[in-house]
């Protein structure tokens, strides 16, 4: 009889963000573009001995039955499934397929052959870990893919089953603070959503914007004549494309919200480059106002207060004891608050749109990059695909590799007009400095 496979606790943010499924896509990719060719067979060697390393990785979740769902170890010989080879000619389909969070490994690496340049698409699961966690995780396959090239021999540390949950972040506030920081945060309230041709489900696309260099000068420039940061200029360029592709009076000088995220590792460790991936990342809402014919000027300040004093408080604490007391109703708590959810968004045909700034991406994080005759290769480019939505859901991300800005959602075509997304991003660039 074979043994019984290990298991481990799944904690709140990584069920819930499992669970947002029913929302949007909860798979996200990092896609790295070379000036060369990769060796597959070191990669993909790299790939499976990295999943053999981590417990999580060579995980599935689980969430059968009525107990919480665990991280349950899958068989050995699972993890081959961790690597794909796209040989040149074949079409490439973006975003890449989802992965199956239910079965595991916990990572992708699928490797597109082309000839002006090979990519690399980094896979994982929202339950898994968020956007940071998803950087880190490409930073361990290609450390381990040199450390392949270098030794044929090589295996990555072994990885002890660490701490995925909040605590560390918990810990540094008293139970007075976290009774306060309860008190004080303020529900979400939908208030708009984007512009839907119908709702249901459609094909999964990809439509973007990426700015010259001097354009990002620009936006850093009004933001400091205006003591605004990066973020908060895209967040009010964000806000000023949807009134505008709305088109609805009714929103003219009425509050309106949307959600934006923070990266609680910034925030509360000391080395947040040496955590591990997981999901540390909250959402917050951000409600403005603007009249008929407005620019980013006008509502800059308004942006700059809100953010400027949640950033001042205990942000994402209320967020963490949220979730958590969800969870110790057990998945009957948990169900019940998706469904009131999910009932509330299609009763209402309202759900505030998600605005993500990922910051640079530092080609210093991942290279040196060997090809496959040993010539040291170069990043052409950095992508971050997001989360695919369909309504109510609408997500836009920003990223910056070696000066550029790319603005980037990701939709199903059909419940959402390629049309009216890519207009949509027009504004965004229209808006922006």
């Amino acid at each position: 009889m074979s043994p019984a496979p290990v298991r481990r606790p799944a904690p709140a943010f990584d069920l819930f963000n499992v669970y947002f499924e029913r929302l949007y896509d909860p798979t996200m990719h990092v896609v790295f573009t070379f000036d060369g060719e990769i060796d597959a067979g070191a990669l993909r060697e790299a790939t499976v001995r990295l999943v053999a390393s981590d417990p999580y990785l060579r995980s599935r979740f689980a969430d059968e039955g009525e107990g919480l769902p665990v991280w349950e170890e899958i068989p050995e010989g699972e993890g081959a499934r961790a690597f794909v080879l796209v040989p040149a000619g074949e079409g490439v389909s973006l975003p890449p397929p989802p992965l199956d969070v239910r079965s595991g490994p916990q990572v992708r690496v699928t490797l597109y052959r082309r000839e002006e340049g090979d990519s690399v698409a980094v896979t994982c699961h929202h339950g898994f870990c968020d956007a940071a966690g998803a950087t880190t995780l490409a930073r361990q396959v290609f450390a381990a893919y040199r450390g392949v090239l270098e030794d044929p021999e090589f295996r990555p540390a072994p990885v002890e089953p660490y701490d995925r949950s909040t605590d560390r972040i918990l810990a540094l506030y008293s139970d007075e603070e976290r009774k306060q920081a309860l008190a004080e945060e303020e529900p979400f309230v939908d208030r708009w959503r984007f512009p839907v041709e119908r709702t249901g489900r459609g094909t999964p696309r990809i439509a973007s914007r990426t700015l010259a260099p001097e354009r990002l000068g620009r936006i850093k420039e009004f933001g400091r004549e205006h003591g605004a940061t990066v973020n908060d200029v895209l967040i009010g360029a964000f806000f000023l494309a949807l009134l505008k592709i709305r088109d609805d009076p009714s929103d003219w000088g009425a509050p309106r919200s949307l959600l934006t995220s923070a990266d609680l590792r910034r925030r509360h460790l000391r080395h947040p480059e040496e955590c591990p991936p997981m999901n540390l990342s909250i959402a917050y809402e951000v409600t403005l106002s603007a009249e008929e014919g407005a620019e980013i000027q006008e509502i800059i300040d308004q942006v700059t207060a809100i953010t400027t004093r949640r950033k001042a408080g205990s942000l994402g604490l209320a967020a963490i004891l949220f979730y958590e007391g969800i969870m110790a109703g057990g998945m009957l708590a948990v169900r019940a608050f998706f469904d009131d959810m999910m009932g509330r968004y299609l009763s209402s045909g309202l759900k505030n749109p998600v605005f993500a700034n990922l910051g640079i991406f530092d080609p210093g994080d991942y290279l040196p990059v060997p090809g496959r005759d040993g010539t040291l290769l170069d990043l052409v480019e950095i992508q971050y695909l997001p989360c695919v939505c369909w309504p109510y859901g609408f997500l836009m991300t920003a990223s910056t590799f070696r000066g550029r800005l790319t603005v980037m959602t990701a939709y199903e075509e059909g419940p959402y007009s390629t049309a009216t997304v890519e207009r949509f991003l027009g504004y965004v660039d229209r808006y922006l400095p």
